[in-house]
């Protein structure tokens, strides 16, 4: 039998709660940032949980954003059973971020693709490398940038630009966290001219920095759980109050008692770093 992990899967975009989610497999996602890779242009993605898109409904400008990237992957659980439950698209697993990570890495290595990492401290980046290559020999990380943790000046984002663009990388992987990422990359796309992939937590993953939740919370959706109780301090209000809004939204959706129309409103600038 053929399986969703070896077919290529993309029905289009569909909007969850206003927020234009790509129902796509992990193949066709990372075909999608191979390609444009090879051909060094601009490409926008992220992998969104209920956060993420819950960023989406509460700020009509950062709506704006999400929806002007190439993709935007179901990378949690609820995400992808919102996808099927309203749409019937079918999708087997969802996108997850630290996993699509992995996979274009060792497509990277394999085939000369250099990668620059952007975002979290020097400590988190220096683990991130080392397990990187330990993992792929053949992976050229062609440099990485720790967060400033702050606003930069306009100055700063054009030096920051510079050194992305003059580092050769043909993909560059975004650590800075929800929503924050995501700004950056919708502000910085053009300018660096190569695929940014917003990945979240798969920095201090895969550095070995932060424990991952078992597999069996991962696929049924428990992820959350996990991270709460690891971080309950900065991640209650994420989980404990907008979990529960998504799904009433969501049901809301379904039965078609709310509609999202586009969003027109073009950002300012907020030059995180």
């Amino acid at each position: 039998m053929v399986t969703d992990d070896l077919v290529a899967v993309d029905k289009g975009k569909f909007s969850i709660l206003g927020v234009q989610i790509s129902a796509v497999n992990n193949v066709m996602a990372i075909e999608h940032i191979i390609k444009a890779a090879h051909e060094k242009r601009p490409y926008r993605v992220t992998a969104l949980a209920v956060h993420g898109v819950m960023t989406g409904v509460q700020d009509e400008k950062h709506r704006y954003r999400l929806n002007q990237f190439d993709l935007v992957l179901p990378d949690g659980q609820p995400v992808r059973w919102a996808l099927n439950f309203i749409y019937r698209v079918g999708l087997k697993k969802r996108v997850y971020g630290p996993d699509l990570m992995v996979t274009l890495c060792s497509k990277a290595a394999d085939q000369g693709i250099p990668v620059f990492l952007y975002g979290s401290t020097p400590e988190t980046l220096q683990n991130l490398v080392s397990n990187l290559q330990c993992r792929f020999p053949n992976l050229n990380v062609a440099g990485t940038l720790p967060s400033l943790f702050r606003q930069i000046t306009p100055d700063e984002q054009s030096a920051i630009q510079e050194i992305i663009r003059n580092s050769g990388a043909r993909i560059v992987f975004v650590g800075l966290g929800c929503p924050r990422q995501e700004v950056w990359v919708y502000e910085n796309v053009q300018p660096i001219g190569v695929p940014l992939i917003a990945v979240g937590a798969a920095f201090p993953f895969h550095a070995g920095t932060l424990p991952q939740a078992p597999s069996w919370m991962q696929n049924y959706g428990l992820e959350w759980l996990f991270r709460l109780y690891q971080e309950p301090d900065r991640l209650w209000r994420r989980y404990i109050l907008l979990n529960p809004v998504y799904i009433l939204l969501i049901i809301a959706q379904w039965i078609g008692f709310i509609k999202h129309k586009p969003v027109s409103i073009v950002p300012d600038q907020h030059l995180y770093g």
